[in-house]
């Protein structure tokens, strides 16, 4: 089948965008990451006008839905190229956008580090010995999925990168060390900052529950992390 792949191009931030179609000949088993790997390597590659353009800048690390590496706005959708097929597009035209709400690096390519920043910020990692137990196995592992692929934030009204609310990223990753910190004064001090950076600044529209590519049940983990943060307080 004969497809059309619509890309935003654009080669910074202070660069003004573009839209660029190329065309696209394959089987609707195809993988958006698949699609762009394969304009990527025509020599040279050509828009569907003919002229000449540079290979499209995208990032992939695994290509098994592992990394979150790829993630990028699929006709309108914040998604991950490896694990998106053309078949699941409904048409013969494919729209490519970076994900909005980070800064651009390069045509699909955003920085993502504000999410980094975040979890540093709230000190999300252990200063005394785990404790864990059988009873809560299966919800820190569903937290240990996570991506960190931005996904849930492209899609929350509340999200911005300028301003403190860290989205859902917080409490998914922050359920493990609220459960397993035994250092009574990291675990006040973890808390504290979950309040300020997640609890207080999140509408609860769960924009996040459905668009996770990694399946985690996001609500499960907001409610599970705000009673260890908030309620038992």
């Amino acid at each position: 089948m004969n497809y059309t792949i619509r890309i935003k191009r654009q080669e910074n931030q202070q660069a003004s965008p573009c839209w660029q179609e190329f065309s696209f000949e394959g089987s609707a088993d195809t993988s958006i990451a698949s699609v762009l790997n394969e304009l990527n390597h025509r020599s040279p590659l050509c828009e569907k006008s003919g002229t000449v353009v540079s290979p499209i800048a995208w990032e992939c690390g695994c290509m098994i839905r592992k990394c979150g590496a790829c993630a990028m706005r699929i006709n309108g959708l914040p998604r991950l190229a490896c694990s998106v097929f053309l078949r699941d597009c409904k048409g013969s035209v494919v729209t490519l956008e970076p994900l909005s709400k980070f800064p651009l690096v390069k045509d699909l390519v955003v920085d993502r580090s504000v999410i980094f920043e975040a979890l540093k910020r709230t000190k999300l990692w252990l200063e005394g010995d785990a404790f864990q137990t059988s009873y809560t196995h299966s919800q820190r592992y569903q937290s240990a999925k996570c991506l960190l692929c931005g996904c849930c934030l492209e899609v929350c009204p509340n999200f911005d990168p300028n301003s403190e609310f860290a989205g859902a990223v917080l409490p998914v990753n922050a359920y493990r060390i609220l459960n397993e910190e035994q250092d009574i004064a990291h675990q006040t001090e973890l808390a504290n900052a979950y309040r300020q950076l997640y609890f207080e600044g999140c509408g609860k529209s769960l924009a996040c529950q459905d668009i996770c590519p990694a399946g985690i049940p996001v609500e499960e983990l907001m409610s599970r992390s705000n009673a260890a943060a908030v309620w038992k307080r």
